[in-house]
């Protein structure tokens, strides 16, 4: 079974040498609530890119922890990419939208994959980072809350596969930049519960073909 390896709880501060105050430096705790737009307790600063209900809760992967940790030549902490939930024994990259975790009481549903930003490469060490993290494709999942709940590290996570269209994080985060979409792309991700700015934007490049 698929387990929760870490909780990760950020407060706003200064990453030396950048200027925007962040949450993205991430301490672990025992236990936190999960609620309907994120953990409680952990900043959000920039709500025009994060947060939301759509994005309220980012997961990583001990597996593409892994990976990185091959690739870096060094262990990461959990919490270094500034996820909140580190979860172990799924396949990151598979992780597919619409797919579930539950956790406890918690339960919650993959929306999209996790962008690179400025602020995560100043947390990495330079702006070289955003273009390795797209390179890798291994992008973590944000997820959106159906049902709140107490969660504690080391708890059992049960994963749920979607059972509709697959499209998964790679797959999309694969997409990030590009400006021609296959329309055929666009209807498969409409077809699941992917977020809803995508699929504003997906709906809207449809509409304009015809």
């Amino acid at each position: 079974m698929a387990q929760l390896l870490s909780i990760n709880l950020g407060t706003a501060q200064h990453i030396p040498g950048y200027a925007p105050l962040t949450g993205i430096i991430k301490t672990p705790v025992a236990t936190a609530n999960i609620e309907r737009l994120g953990l409680a307790g952990d900043a959000i600063c920039d709500r025009k890119h994060h947060g939301g209900s759509d994005q309220a809760i980012y997961v990583y992967f001990a597996d593409d922890y892994l990976w990185w940790a091959d690739e870096l030549g060094q262990s990461i902490a959990p919490g270094t990419f500034g996820e909140n939930l580190t979860i172990g024994g799924i396949e990151g990259r598979e992780v597919a939208i619409g797919d579930r975790f539950a956790i406890g009481p918690a339960l919650l549903e993959v929306t999209y994959h996790r962008t690179p930003c400025m602020t995560f490469a100043a947390r990495m060490g330079g702006p070289g980072w955003v273009r390795r993290f797209h390179r890798a494709n291994r992008p973590g999942a944000y997820c959106r809350v159906l049902a709140p709940g107490a969660v504690e590290a080391g708890m059992g996570v049960g994963y749920q596969p979607y059972a509709g269209e697959r499209v998964t994080v790679s797959e999309l985060m694969a997409l990030d930049g590009v400006r021609e979409i296959d329309p055929a792309f666009m209807r498969r991700a409409l077809a699941t519960p992917i977020r809803e700015k995508t699929r504003f934007k997906f709906e809207t490049r449809l509409a304009s073909l015809f």
